[in-house]
Protein backbone atom coordinates (compact mmCIF):
# COMPACT_ATOMS: atom_id res chain seq x y z
CA UNK A 1 0.00 0.00 0.00
CA UNK A 2 2.85 2.38 0.92
CA UNK A 3 4.59 1.62 -2.35
CA UNK A 4 1.40 2.41 -4.26
CA UNK A 5 0.96 5.74 -2.44
CA UNK A 6 4.60 6.66 -3.01
CA UNK A 7 4.30 5.82 -6.68
CA UNK A 8 1.15 7.91 -6.96
CA UNK A 9 2.87 10.84 -5.22
CA UNK A 10 5.84 10.57 -7.54
CA UNK A 11 3.51 10.52 -10.53
CA UNK A 12 1.72 13.66 -9.31
CA UNK A 13 5.00 15.49 -8.70
CA UNK A 14 6.29 14.48 -12.12
CA UNK A 15 3.07 15.61 -13.75
CA UNK A 16 3.22 19.00 -12.01
CA UNK A 17 6.89 19.37 -12.94
CA UNK A 18 6.14 18.56 -16.58
CA UNK A 19 3.36 21.16 -16.69
CA UNK A 20 5.64 23.76 -15.16
CA UNK A 21 8.34 23.10 -17.73
CA UNK A 22 5.83 23.32 -20.55
CA UNK A 23 4.02 26.46 -19.47
CA UNK A 24 5.14 27.90 -16.12
CA UNK A 25 8.73 26.89 -15.47
CA UNK A 26 11.84 29.00 -15.61
CA UNK A 27 12.86 30.35 -19.01
CA UNK A 28 16.29 31.38 -20.25
CA UNK A 29 17.38 32.82 -23.61
CA UNK A 30 18.64 30.31 -26.14
CA UNK A 31 22.05 31.39 -27.42
CA UNK A 32 22.98 35.03 -27.93
CA UNK A 33 20.47 37.81 -27.28
CA UNK A 34 20.15 40.75 -29.69
CA UNK A 35 19.86 44.26 -28.27
CA UNK A 36 18.58 46.49 -31.07
CA UNK A 37 19.60 50.15 -30.95
CA UNK A 38 17.23 52.10 -33.24
CA UNK A 39 19.76 54.86 -33.93
CA UNK A 40 23.27 55.02 -35.35
CA UNK A 41 26.46 54.58 -33.36
CA UNK A 42 27.80 57.41 -31.25
CA UNK A 43 24.63 59.00 -29.88
CA UNK A 44 22.96 58.74 -26.48
CA UNK A 45 20.77 55.80 -27.47
CA UNK A 46 23.78 53.85 -28.70
CA UNK A 47 25.68 54.55 -25.47
CA UNK A 48 22.65 53.47 -23.46
CA UNK A 49 22.12 50.25 -25.42
CA UNK A 50 25.73 49.18 -25.09
CA UNK A 51 25.87 50.01 -21.38
CA UNK A 52 22.65 48.12 -20.62
CA UNK A 53 23.79 45.14 -22.71
CA UNK A 54 27.07 44.96 -20.82
CA UNK A 55 25.36 45.34 -17.45
CA UNK A 56 22.89 42.54 -18.30
CA UNK A 57 25.82 40.24 -19.05
CA UNK A 58 27.33 41.02 -15.65
CA UNK A 59 24.01 40.64 -13.85
CA UNK A 60 23.28 37.29 -15.57
CA UNK A 61 26.44 35.14 -15.75
CA UNK A 62 26.57 33.22 -19.01
CA UNK A 63 24.28 35.63 -20.84
CA UNK A 64 25.62 37.08 -24.11
CA UNK A 65 23.99 40.25 -25.49
CA UNK A 66 25.04 41.48 -28.93
CA UNK A 67 24.23 45.10 -29.83
CA UNK A 68 22.86 45.72 -33.31
CA UNK A 69 22.38 49.26 -34.67
CA UNK A 70 19.30 49.42 -36.92
CA UNK A 71 19.09 53.13 -37.69
CA UNK A 72 16.73 54.88 -40.06
CA UNK A 73 13.39 56.65 -40.08
CA UNK A 74 14.13 58.52 -36.84
CA UNK A 75 14.08 55.20 -34.98
CA UNK A 76 11.23 53.60 -36.94
CA UNK A 77 13.47 51.03 -38.64
CA UNK A 78 14.74 49.66 -35.34
CA UNK A 79 11.33 49.55 -33.66
CA UNK A 80 9.87 47.88 -36.75
CA UNK A 81 12.61 45.25 -36.60
CA UNK A 82 11.56 44.40 -33.04
CA UNK A 83 7.91 44.41 -34.11
CA UNK A 84 8.75 41.52 -36.44
CA UNK A 85 10.12 39.43 -33.55
CA UNK A 86 6.81 38.96 -31.76
CA UNK A 87 6.98 36.28 -29.07
CA UNK A 88 10.77 35.91 -29.33
CA UNK A 89 12.39 36.55 -25.95
CA UNK A 90 15.85 36.55 -27.48
CA UNK A 91 15.33 40.10 -28.79
CA UNK A 92 15.41 43.39 -26.87
CA UNK A 93 15.52 47.07 -27.82
CA UNK A 94 17.21 49.99 -26.09
CA UNK A 95 14.24 52.32 -25.80
CA UNK A 96 13.67 56.00 -25.17
CA UNK A 97 10.96 58.56 -25.91
CA UNK A 98 10.74 57.71 -29.62
CA UNK A 99 8.69 54.69 -28.50
CA UNK A 100 5.87 57.19 -27.93
CA UNK A 101 6.65 60.08 -30.26
CA UNK A 102 6.89 57.93 -33.40
CA UNK A 103 3.32 56.55 -33.10
CA UNK A 104 1.96 59.96 -32.09
CA UNK A 105 3.54 61.48 -35.18
CA UNK A 106 1.36 59.26 -37.36
CA UNK A 107 4.39 58.08 -39.34
CA UNK A 108 4.27 54.43 -38.19
CA UNK A 109 1.57 51.81 -37.82
CA UNK A 110 2.69 50.42 -34.45
CA UNK A 111 2.02 51.74 -30.95
CA UNK A 112 3.82 51.24 -27.68
CA UNK A 113 1.22 48.54 -26.84
CA UNK A 114 2.77 46.35 -29.56
CA UNK A 115 5.85 45.87 -27.35
CA UNK A 116 6.56 44.50 -23.88
CA UNK A 117 7.77 47.05 -21.29
CA UNK A 118 10.68 45.59 -19.31
CA UNK A 119 12.52 48.37 -17.50
CA UNK A 120 13.04 52.12 -17.24
CA UNK A 121 16.48 52.54 -15.67
CA UNK A 122 17.54 56.18 -15.99
CA UNK A 123 16.64 59.67 -17.13
CA UNK A 124 18.72 61.76 -19.51
CA UNK A 125 18.39 65.54 -19.54
CA UNK A 126 18.95 67.92 -22.44
CA UNK A 127 21.33 70.85 -22.89
CA UNK A 128 20.99 73.53 -25.56
CA UNK A 129 24.47 74.08 -26.99
CA UNK A 130 26.12 76.45 -29.48
CA UNK A 131 29.60 77.01 -30.95
CA UNK A 132 32.07 78.81 -28.72
CA UNK A 133 31.94 81.92 -30.94
CA UNK A 134 28.14 82.05 -31.17
CA UNK A 135 26.43 85.35 -30.43
CA UNK A 136 23.87 83.45 -28.33
CA UNK A 137 24.73 83.63 -24.63
CA UNK A 138 21.43 82.37 -23.19
CA UNK A 139 18.39 80.38 -24.26
CA UNK A 140 16.45 83.64 -24.15
CA UNK A 141 18.81 84.96 -26.84
CA UNK A 142 17.88 82.00 -29.05
CA UNK A 143 14.16 82.61 -28.59
CA UNK A 144 14.50 86.35 -29.24
CA UNK A 145 16.50 85.68 -32.43
CA UNK A 146 13.80 83.29 -33.65
CA UNK A 147 11.20 86.05 -33.24
CA UNK A 148 12.86 88.16 -35.89
CA UNK A 149 14.74 85.66 -38.07
CA UNK A 150 15.49 82.04 -38.86
CA UNK A 151 17.37 80.02 -36.26
CA UNK A 152 18.56 76.61 -37.48
CA UNK A 153 18.24 73.87 -34.87
CA UNK A 154 19.34 70.25 -35.23
CA UNK A 155 17.11 67.21 -34.75
CA UNK A 156 18.49 63.77 -33.90
CA UNK A 157 15.47 62.17 -35.54
CA UNK A 158 12.56 64.14 -36.90
CA UNK A 159 10.26 62.80 -34.16
CA UNK A 160 12.74 62.49 -31.33
CA UNK A 161 13.10 64.25 -28.00
CA UNK A 162 14.69 67.26 -29.74
CA UNK A 163 11.55 67.80 -31.78
CA UNK A 164 9.39 67.53 -28.68
CA UNK A 165 11.38 70.07 -26.70
CA UNK A 166 11.73 72.58 -29.54
CA UNK A 167 7.99 72.21 -30.21
CA UNK A 168 7.26 72.88 -26.54
CA UNK A 169 9.43 76.00 -26.71
CA UNK A 170 7.60 77.14 -29.85
CA UNK A 171 4.22 76.61 -28.21
CA UNK A 172 5.22 78.45 -25.05
CA UNK A 173 6.90 81.41 -26.76
CA UNK A 174 5.21 81.71 -30.16
CA UNK A 175 8.46 81.46 -32.16
CA UNK A 176 9.27 79.08 -35.02
CA UNK A 177 12.60 77.30 -35.59
CA UNK A 178 14.11 75.99 -38.80
CA UNK A 179 14.58 72.26 -38.22
CA UNK A 180 17.46 70.29 -39.74
CA UNK A 181 17.07 66.52 -39.17
CA UNK A 182 19.91 64.08 -38.45
CA UNK A 183 19.85 60.40 -37.49
CA UNK A 184 21.59 60.66 -34.11
CA UNK A 185 23.13 62.96 -31.55
CA UNK A 186 26.51 61.81 -32.79
CA UNK A 187 25.86 63.71 -36.04
CA UNK A 188 24.67 66.88 -34.31
CA UNK A 189 27.98 67.73 -32.66
CA UNK A 190 29.94 68.12 -35.92
CA UNK A 191 26.93 69.90 -37.44
CA UNK A 192 27.09 72.60 -34.75
CA UNK A 193 30.87 72.82 -34.92
CA UNK A 194 30.74 73.07 -38.72
CA UNK A 195 28.07 75.78 -38.75
CA UNK A 196 25.37 73.67 -40.43
CA UNK A 197 23.07 74.50 -37.53
CA UNK A 198 23.16 77.22 -34.91
CA UNK A 199 21.75 75.34 -31.93
CA UNK A 200 21.47 71.70 -30.89
CA UNK A 201 19.81 69.96 -27.99
CA UNK A 202 22.05 67.17 -26.74
CA UNK A 203 22.39 64.87 -23.77
CA UNK A 204 25.27 65.72 -21.40
CA UNK A 205 27.18 62.56 -22.29
CA UNK A 206 27.12 63.50 -25.97
CA UNK A 207 28.81 66.88 -25.49
CA UNK A 208 30.92 66.66 -22.35
CA UNK A 209 34.14 66.42 -24.38
CA UNK A 210 33.36 69.56 -26.40
CA UNK A 211 32.15 71.40 -23.31
CA UNK A 212 35.40 70.61 -21.52
CA UNK A 213 37.49 71.63 -24.53
CA UNK A 214 35.55 74.88 -24.91
CA UNK A 215 34.50 74.15 -28.49
CA UNK A 216 30.82 74.16 -27.45
CA UNK A 217 29.00 76.25 -24.88
CA UNK A 218 25.91 75.24 -22.94
CA UNK A 219 23.08 77.78 -22.69
CA UNK A 220 20.46 76.14 -20.49
CA UNK A 221 19.10 72.73 -19.49
CA UNK A 222 15.61 71.28 -19.96
CA UNK A 223 15.46 69.45 -16.63
CA UNK A 224 13.22 70.40 -13.70
CA UNK A 225 16.22 71.36 -11.57
CA UNK A 226 19.81 72.38 -12.26
CA UNK A 227 22.42 69.66 -12.56
CA UNK A 228 24.55 68.97 -9.51
CA UNK A 229 27.44 67.73 -11.68
CA UNK A 230 30.14 70.45 -11.54
CA UNK A 231 30.48 70.66 -15.33
CA UNK A 232 26.83 71.71 -15.73
CA UNK A 233 25.91 73.19 -12.34
CA UNK A 234 26.26 76.74 -13.66
CA UNK A 235 23.69 76.30 -16.41
CA UNK A 236 20.20 77.65 -15.63
CA UNK A 237 17.07 75.67 -16.38
CA UNK A 238 14.88 76.84 -19.24
CA UNK A 239 12.26 77.78 -16.67
CA UNK A 240 14.76 80.05 -14.91
CA UNK A 241 14.93 81.93 -18.21
CA UNK A 242 11.13 82.12 -18.25
CA UNK A 243 10.78 79.46 -20.93
CA UNK A 244 8.24 77.18 -19.29
CA UNK A 245 9.57 73.85 -20.58
CA UNK A 246 10.91 70.81 -18.70
CA UNK A 247 11.29 67.43 -20.36
CA UNK A 248 13.72 64.52 -20.01
CA UNK A 249 14.42 61.38 -21.98
CA UNK A 250 13.93 58.02 -20.29
CA UNK A 251 16.42 55.20 -20.88
CA UNK A 252 15.61 51.51 -20.60
CA UNK A 253 14.72 48.48 -22.65
CA UNK A 254 11.70 46.67 -24.00
CA UNK A 255 10.97 43.29 -25.55
CA UNK A 256 8.82 42.35 -28.51
CA UNK A 257 5.11 41.87 -28.07
CA UNK A 258 3.67 38.47 -27.30
CA UNK A 259 6.18 37.42 -24.63
CA UNK A 260 4.78 34.90 -22.16
CA UNK A 261 4.90 35.24 -18.39
CA UNK A 262 8.12 33.28 -18.01
CA UNK A 263 9.99 35.44 -20.52
CA UNK A 264 8.73 38.65 -18.92
CA UNK A 265 9.71 37.38 -15.46
CA UNK A 266 13.22 36.50 -16.62
CA UNK A 267 13.91 39.89 -18.19
CA UNK A 268 12.38 41.90 -15.35
CA UNK A 269 14.49 39.97 -12.83
CA UNK A 270 17.60 40.45 -14.99
CA UNK A 271 16.85 44.17 -15.31
CA UNK A 272 16.69 44.57 -11.54
CA UNK A 273 20.24 43.27 -11.37
CA UNK A 274 21.52 45.84 -13.87
CA UNK A 275 21.64 48.88 -11.60
CA UNK A 276 23.92 47.14 -9.11
CA UNK A 277 26.67 46.52 -11.66
CA UNK A 278 29.80 48.62 -11.94
CA UNK A 279 29.17 48.92 -15.69
CA UNK A 280 25.79 50.56 -15.18
CA UNK A 281 26.99 52.94 -12.49
CA UNK A 282 29.94 53.96 -14.65
CA UNK A 283 27.57 54.69 -17.54
CA UNK A 284 25.44 56.89 -15.27
CA UNK A 285 28.46 58.82 -14.01
CA UNK A 286 30.24 59.13 -17.36
CA UNK A 287 27.09 60.35 -19.13
CA UNK A 288 25.59 62.50 -16.35
CA UNK A 289 22.33 60.56 -16.04
CA UNK A 290 20.02 60.15 -13.07
CA UNK A 291 19.08 56.64 -11.96
CA UNK A 292 15.28 56.19 -12.15
CA UNK A 293 13.80 52.69 -12.06
CA UNK A 294 10.45 51.22 -13.07
CA UNK A 295 9.80 47.63 -14.08
CA UNK A 296 7.17 45.71 -16.01
CA UNK A 297 3.63 46.92 -15.39
CA UNK A 298 4.85 50.02 -13.53
CA UNK A 299 6.96 50.98 -16.54
CA UNK A 300 3.89 50.42 -18.70
CA UNK A 301 1.81 52.80 -16.56
CA UNK A 302 4.55 55.44 -16.81
CA UNK A 303 4.49 55.09 -20.61
CA UNK A 304 0.71 55.53 -20.67
CA UNK A 305 0.95 58.73 -18.60
CA UNK A 306 3.75 60.16 -20.71
CA UNK A 307 1.89 59.22 -23.88
CA UNK A 308 -1.13 61.22 -22.73
CA UNK A 309 1.08 64.23 -21.91
CA UNK A 310 2.86 64.11 -25.27
CA UNK A 311 -0.24 63.72 -27.41
CA UNK A 312 -1.30 67.41 -27.52
CA UNK A 313 2.30 68.53 -28.16
CA UNK A 314 2.93 66.24 -31.12
CA UNK A 315 -0.51 66.59 -32.61
CA UNK A 316 -0.08 70.34 -32.75
CA UNK A 317 3.34 69.98 -34.35
CA UNK A 318 2.23 67.51 -37.03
Amino acid sequence: MRAAIAALALLLVSACGGTADAGGGAWKPRGDVRMIVPFSAGGGSDLAGRAIAGALEKAEPGLKVTVENREGGSGAVGYSALLGKKGDGNYLLATENALLSLPLSGQVSFTRADFTPIAKLAEDGGILVVKKDSAFRTCTDVVNAARSGRVGVGMSGAYGVDNVIFTMIEQKTGVKFRRVPFESGGELVPAVLGGQIQVALLNPGEVIGQIRSGDLRGLCVTTEKRYTYPEFAGLPTAREERIDVAYVQFRGFIGPGGLDGREKAYWERAAKGVTGTAEFQKWLKDNYLQQSELYGADFGKYLDQLDAALAPVLKKSS
